[in-house]
């Protein structure tokens, strides 16, 4: 009795070690991280790229101030940087408060870690900007050809309330050079952009970001601002695909202009930026 009772408790774990070595696989071939097969290097070795991200750090309900720690979602800053980085791009790195940017530390939980994350976190370079990232207040956007706004769960508390931001991506609508871009909660950094006559830019374009429903799976609808509610009152013509869970839904979206690519989730990762660059090589051929 002894050792079938050993057999069996032998059995289980093995199962549950096989369990967590093949999650990462699992999760990808049910949609999470997928590989774009589009995906391209330019030579972009004279153009220039912000990413731009949350300054927030605590995921608190309504009226508390503690919870657990968020910020930006990593691969959603690392996955587009080495994108563009890949292409010959210079890339600086800002955010809403300037210095310190706050990751998600549940982003680096291994079964959803990306190979760009790694990479990060052994690139002093990177490493570097993301401590000491540039305040958006003093961002030139005008010297800028492509700009990116990533996402996480600490946005939905600054990027729609930032008046400078709306200002800065005001400025970089109307560079005529420049292609702007987001993915998930990072398209909440467009709703106060407004045009030369005070209406908002992003009204009657075709735009993603992170579903409603995604938001209610993970239980995370208390945060202050939803991207699929806030881009639809502002106007916009919200597009999104749906799976058993949204987590592992992926849809890229630009506007009739090609001014403004968005990506629904983490998923758009790759894609996102690669279109943003493509719609720039066209623009400059």
């Amino acid at each position: 009795m002894k050792k079938k009772t050993l057999k069996i408790i032998g059995l289980i774990s093995g199962i549950i070690i096989m369990f967590f070595i093949f999650l990462p696989t699992l999760l990808n071939n049910a949609g999470l991280h997928p590989v774009f097969e589009g995906s391209k290097n330019y030579d972009f070795k004279n153009k220039k790229a912000v990413i731009i991200s949350t300054s927030h750090s605590v995921l608190s309900k309504p009226g508390e101030t503690d919870g657990k720690l968020t910020g930006v979602f990593a691969s959603e800053l690392t996955v587009p940087y080495y994108e563009f980085i890949n292409s010959g791009i210079e890339v600086d790195i800002a955010s809403i408060k300037g210095g310190e940017i706050p990751i998600d530390p549940e982003s680096f939980f291994y079964a959803i870690k990306t190979k760009e994350d790694d990479w990060y976190l052994d690139d002093n370079i990177l490493l570097k900007k993301v401590k000491n990232s540039i305040l958006i207040d003093d961002l030139e956007m005008n010297q800028y050809d492509l700009v990116f706004i990533s996402g996480g769960w600490g946005a939905a508390y600054d990027l729609g309330y930032s008046e400078i931001l709306g200002k800065k991506i005001s400025q970089a609508y109307y560079n005529k050079k420049t292609v702007i871009g987001a993915v998930c909660h990072g398209v909440l950094g467009f709703i106060k952009a407004k045009d030369s006559l005070g209406n908002l830019i992003i009204e009657n374009k075709r735009m993603t970001g992170v579903t409603s429903k995604q938001i209610k799976e993970l239980g995370i609808d208390f945060t202050p601002q939803h991207p699929e509610d806030e881009l639809i009152k502002a106007g916009v013509i919200f597009e999104s695909k749906t799976a058993f869970r949204d987590v592992f839904a992926n849809l890229t979206v630009y506007d009739d202009e090609a001014k403004f690519v968005t990506g629904q989730n983490q998923n758009a990762g790759h894609e996102t930026p690669q279109k943003m660059m493509e719609i720039l090589k066209n623009k400059n051929e």
